[in-house]
């Protein structure tokens, strides 16, 4: 390198005395402070209003929390949310592989059931399938108002309504997988049933589990809709009680600490299968 190169690069800049003991100070956000602050303020006073309360009656509360119509309908309302989770997802993966198929006929069927079942409003399916005996009065000899009770009326309307989301859920998921996977199993040799087993499945589930536990959860709140058809479930059951005694409001929150604790448990449980099948994944903590 030439005297003239050197002589035209730029000087180092000084570095003052002491610049090894100085100490990086984080930006200082006092507006965020501030705003945590007056949230947490007003979160008390929302709690401290409720607590204090004396028209939400806690004594009453308690006294109905855990007794045995209450439970009956609580117990009611978590086995008619398995049901229709279980049924609504077999349907719906069947509906998604129709929809995947290369055979029109199925495509245009699973398309058209989702679309129909999507449109109408699961109260209105309920009522419906409520009042099936004035289409049909009588079904293989059988009279339909033998046939269906209420809680059947509840099982088949909320799981055909489930199954026109669950479809959608599943074939979101199965096309989240990567077609080349797919092509490297076929060059292994490996069976169709083995390829959807071992490969598509568990990996789909990383796409599928978070909106499947989502459904979850709405089913087993949307279920108190069942209550229109006379369905002992958990609202239901508190219905019957403050019809009787006129205790309207502790008894609705009766109702409302369950689904809450219910829910809570749900969210906790969604979480661990969730991390389960992220596992290897960038997302998965």
């Amino acid at each position: 390198m030439s005297s003239d190169t050197l002589a035209k690069a730029p000087a180092a800049p000084d570095i003052p005395e002491g610049a090894d003991s100085l100490r990086i100070v984080p930006q200082r956000r006092r507006g965020q402070w501030i705003a945590a602050a007056a949230v947490l303020v007003l979160l008390g006073l929302a709690v401290n209003s409720v607590l204090r309360n004396d028209a939400f009656q806690w004594g009453v509360v308690a006294d109905y929390f855990t007794s045995r119509s209450v439970l009956r309908g609580l117990w009611l309302t978590l086995w008619l949310t398995a049901v229709v989770m279980v049924l609504g997802f077999a349907l719906g993966t069947l509906l998604a592989a129709a929809r995947l198929s290369a055979n029109p006929v199925l495509r245009a069927v699973s398309w058209g059931y989702v679309w129909l079942f999507r449109s109408i409003p699961i109260l209105v399916q309920l009522l419906l399938w409520f009042n099936i005996g004035a289409l049909y009065p009588q079904i293989l000899g059988v009279k339909t108002v033998d046939l269906l009770g209420p809680v059947t009326v509840a099982v088949i309307g909320l799981t055909l309504h489930e199954a026109a989301y669950a479809a959608e859920v599943v074939r979101g998921g199965i096309l989240s997988v990567d077609r080349g996977q797919v092509e490297a199993a076929q060059a292994l040799g490996l069976s169709r049933w083995r390829r959807w087993w071992r490969i598509v499945l568990p990996q789909a589930m990383r796409s599928i589990v978070p909106p499947a536990g989502n459904m979850l959860i709405g089913t087993l709140k949307g279920t108190s809709i069942v209550s229109v058809i006379a369905v002992q479930d958990l609202l239901y059951s508190v219905q019957l009680v403050y019809h009787r005694t006129y205790e309207v409001i502790p008894l609705l929150m009766v109702a409302t600490v369950w689904y809450t604790v219910v829910t809570s448990v749900l969210s906790v449980g969604q979480y661990y299968v969730e991390r389960y099948y992220a596992r290897g994944s960038e997302t998965a903590r």
